[in-house]
């Protein structure tokens, strides 16, 4: 029992850090977004700036990261709670949810700062 305990608490604290940093990332890019727009930049104007930016990389990085840290604790709980699905397999749907999250994000990101 308190296994189970220790392993929502430590869930429970990974969500909600990650939905800061997620908040912060989110308002930053919105940023980044407005300032494009404002400029009037073409999508191959952007890529001219992100290409080889290490900054980009690493902002963009740590958005995949929190994504990947906070998706999956909240399919997890869903998949429990309203699906009725065992922990063991919503654990597992939620590990799978990460790994996808974490290839096609930093696909992503390569794709958007490679050199």
């Amino acid at each position: 029992m308190n296994q189970i305990v220790t392993q929502q608490a430590r869930a429970w604290y990974v969500q909600r850090i990650s939905a800061m940093v997620l908040a912060l990332c989110v308002l930053v890019h919105i940023g980044i977004i407005m300032y494009a727009v404002r400029g009037g930049l073409s999508g191959s104007e952007i890529l001219e700036r992100t290409r080889g930016s290490l900054a980009f990389a690493l902002f963009y990085g740590v958005f995949v990261l929190a994504c990947a840290a906070h998706v999956p604790v909240g399919l997890a709980n869903i998949a429990q709670e309203w699906l009725g699905w065992h922990p063991h397999t919503a654990r597992l749907l939620s590990l799978l949810a990460a790994l996808l999250i974490l290839a096609m994000g930093w696909g992503a990101v390569y794709g958007v700062t490679q050199p």
